[in-house]
């Protein structure tokens, strides 16, 4: 097993579905009995009758904003809105911050954050120095990025961020193996050792996150002699995807149950379809159930070139939130999800807002393959109804709108 980090990252994907889907029950379970979040959110679900897919799309999705909403209204009695299954003592070594504010716990399990097996995918083994220049403060991605390197048998240098001279001298002088942290300040290092006349040739791989990782980059990194890899990592779920050396698209963790929803539901969408990441952690200590993450992707079909077997997808493809203001009033994703099901002919919806400043036009286009007739002036009626605003109907065929998640397009010529 040299080249995976276990064997669960080549386990058959039936097997898998089986292992997940049975660890589901429990986890729901866990959810409603251990904190008083889910208590409520998932009230009257029986847990045993949740061990499928389909079962678990019919729960509710609980998004950052509302885990927001829930620790600010709680924070006197409860800093983390009821959703932590663990209390402050040994079983909780640190609390984090996340703009917002939102505070997320740090369990005890070793590689809390499961990212120990990004890292493996990304080049790095045991014995070996991790530089870390993710924060340590405040936010929960250093100690992320410090778990898993850990676990793996790393040791890790706590850099953090900004300082970049003492960083590039810390890596001259303990002559790292690897970089953890972003991939712009892998950047701003290498430029700085560079301008220093600094030779950095023992540092050859890095694992980076936070931000996007596009192939120029990528390959302005590995003209320098680092292969960079990027994982997908949350302070609410830990490690959702990683990349692997195939770099087609990213696998996904082993400890998380992903579905991809059209933006402003809880729809899961069809394979290879864009839409909101919504993950379900196997984490008992805040044990998150259909966490909507807010980002969008797609799945990808097939399997690895690497041998691993768990679904692929196609890694950050921008913000699910889509809420826009037209005429002094705001239209969410979920309300054009309302009016199209109304809607049994409707297909797939989206709500394009054109015009200039003080002239707002809104055209609700639907991909229908029949249209009885009378449908347009029946949705354009549900339209007021929903947001309240008049807009105008198209009618178009299928297949006929872009798979890239948006629900609400913005295409006015100001902001």
């Amino acid at each position: 097993m040299t080249d995976f980090y276990d064997a669960l990252e080549v386990r058959d994907p039936a097997e898998r579905e089986r292992d997940l889907l049975a660890a589901l029950p429990r986890q729901i379970l866990q959810a409603q009995s251990a904190t008083a979040a889910f208590s409520k959110i998932l009230d009257g679900v029986k847990p045993a009758e949740v061990g499928s897919r389909e079962a678990l799309a019919k729960l509710p999705v609980t998004r950052k904003s509302d885990l927001l909403a829930l620790q600010k209204e709680r924070r006197a009695s409860d800093p983390f809105g009821g959703f932590s299954a663990i209390r402050f003592g040994t079983r909780m070594p640190r609390v984090f911050a996340s703009p917002g504010t939102i505070y997320e716990p740090e369990g005890e399990a070793t590689d809390y954050w499961r990212t120990a097996r990004a890292l493996y995918a990304a080049g790095f083994r045991r014995g070996e120095l991790v530089h870390n220049s993710f924060s340590y403060h405040m936010t929960p991605a250093g100690s992320i990025m410090e778990n898993g390197a850990r676990a793996l048998g790393c040791t890790v240098f706590a850099g953090g961020t900004g300082q970049t001279e003492q960083q590039v001298e810390a890596i001259a002088e303990l002559r790292p193996a690897g970089y953890a942290g972003t991939p712009s300040f892998l950047k701003i290092l290498i430029e700085k050792a560079a301008e220093k006349k600094i030779d950095l040739g023992f540092l050859s791989k890095a694992l980076v996150s936070g931000e996007a990782f596009p192939p120029s980059l990528r390959d302005w990194v590995a003209e320098r002699g680092v292969t960079g890899m990027q994982c997908y990592a949350t302070a609410d779920l830990g490690l959702i995807a990683y990349e692997t050396s195939a770099r087609e698209g990213l696998v996904l963790d082993e400890g998380v149950i992903v579905e991809i929803v059209r933006p402003g539901t809880g729809d899961p969408v069809p394979e290879g379809e864009v839409g909101e990441i919504v993950v379900t952690t196997l984490n008992p200590d805040y044990p998150l159930v259909r966490f909507g993450t807010g980002d969008l992707s797609a799945v990808l079909p097939g399997r690895c070139p690497t041998g691993r077997s768990n679904t692929r997808i196609r890694g950050w493809l921008g913000r699910a939130d889509q809420t826009t203001k037209v005429r002094g009033m705001f239209v969410h994703p979920g309300q054009v999800a309302e009016i199209a099901r109304r809607f049994p002919e409707v297909q797939r919806a989206r709500l394009v807002v054109e015009g200039e400043m003080a002239d707002d036009r809104m055209t609700l286009r639907l991909e229908c393959s029949t249209a009885p007739q009378g449908l347009a002036e029946r949705v354009a009626e549900a339209i007021r109804d929903v947001t309240k605003l008049r807009g105008t109907v198209e009618l178009v065929a299928p297949g006929s709108l872009p798979n890239d998640g948006k629900v609400i397009e913005d295409a006015r010529s100001y902001r």
